[in-house]
């Protein structure tokens, strides 16, 4: 594993959990109890029903692309190392993701179908991302 000099998320108490699925390799959300709703990003309190009966479910890792973009000029030099693909996966559960699309863009698709991997960029440090399924 070569030096990462990329941002580092910085976890707090409410998204820890998420970060330490992604250190197993495993893709986990909060799911609300009152309405059934899979969420992200991590949050104290449910967007759609406002309840505050978050669970931690572990999900399939699966979903489409609903949206891409391929960023030529990033905006800070850490991430000089483009172009790479920023998109929107939505998953098999619902949510929309933010994330890396490891793939070339001439071979993404909006609708295709895609699925999680785990990049283990430091020791400490595993970041969600997706790939063509």
């Amino acid at each position: 594993m070569s030096e990462y000099n990329k941002p580092l998320p910085q976890p707090s108490k409410t998204s820890r959990p998420f970060w330490d699925a992604a250190k197993r390799h495993e893709l986990m959300l909060q799911r609300c109890e009152a309405c059934a709703q899979f969420i992200y990003y991590p949050r104290a309190r449910c967007p759609h029903c406002f309840s505050d009966r978050l669970v931690w479910r572990k999900c399939s890792g699966k979903g489409t692309l609903y949206s891409f973009t391929v960023v030529h000029r990033p905006a800070t030099r850490l991430f000089a190392d483009g172009p790479y693909v920023l998109a929107i996966v939505e998953l098999e559960e619902g949510p929309r993701m933010t994330t890396n699309i490891a793939a070339p863009a001439d071979q993404l698709k909006v609708d295709m179908p895609v699925t999680v991997f785990f990049d283990d960029v430091t020791p400490q440090c595993t970041l969600v991302k997706f790939k063509p399924a």
